[in-house]
């Protein structure tokens, strides 16, 4: 599988690294406007990369869906496989390892940030942000839970149809039983991101990756 991807430069050296994931059906252009609202200074090298599947209704996927909170496993793994690659090479290119990478996403995308940021088999980034997601259960596939965790932020929608508000619950509870540092919001919406909770999560990536923010008078 090859993983296109669309990057947003640094303002100068790039003190971390970003990569949002979207969510079932759109593409990597989908994000990538939140890179700014993340990162509203330009400190970081943002990535929004591309799933690796053409699936209907149309747009990018990263798997099939066939019952929520369970990635189907034959589309799952390989792209996980090719995804973790990437991300590797990624990293190995631009000198910026897992310890200065925060991985993100939004539904789908906030699943595969969990599943590489907390595979048995990956090296834990600085910080997960998961948008309207869930941790999955995949058959054949190892999430590690324990000790040291990274930081993550979670938020969901109380109204979400698509992927119901319990799965954001779940997943803090099951984290922070685990030990992790939980940033946790709900807010009244629908399946969508909070623009208010970007606002929140831009000094929270700044303290994940240790980056100093400029102070105001």
């Amino acid at each position: 599988m090859t993983i296109a991807h669309r990057v947003r430069p640094a303002a100068g050296e790039p003190e971390g690294l970003l990569v949002l994931f979207h969510g079932r059906g759109t593409d990597e252009n989908d994000l990538f406007p939140l890179l700014d609202l993340l990162d509203p200074e330009r400190r970081l090298l943002g990535v929004t990369p591309r799933g690796p599947l053409s699936l209907p209704p149309g747009g990018a996927h990263w798997y099939a869906v066939r019952e929520i909170g369970y990635p189907d496993p034959a589309t799952f793994l390989p792209t996980f496989e090719a995804v973790s690659d990437w991300l590797d090479a990624l990293g190995g290119g631009t000198g910026l390892g897992p310890e200065r990478t925060v991985l993100g996403g939004f539904s789908q995308g906030a699943v595969m940030s969990y599943a590489l940021g907390l595979a048995r088999t990956r090296l834990r980034p600085a910080a997960i942000v998961a948008l309207s997601g869930f941790i999955p259960t995949v058959n054949g596939f190892e999430l590690e839970r324990e000790r040291p965790l990274p930081p993550v932020a979670i938020g969901h929608g109380t109204y979400d149809p698509v992927i119901e508000v319990d799965w954001g619950r779940r997943a803090k509870e099951t984290l922070e039983a685990a030990g992790a540092q939980v940033l946790y919001r709900e807010y009244p919406l629908q399946h969508a991101v909070d623009p208010g909770f970007l606002v929140e999560l831009a000094p929270w990536i700044s303290s994940a990756l240790g980056v100093e923010r400029p102070t105001t008078a």
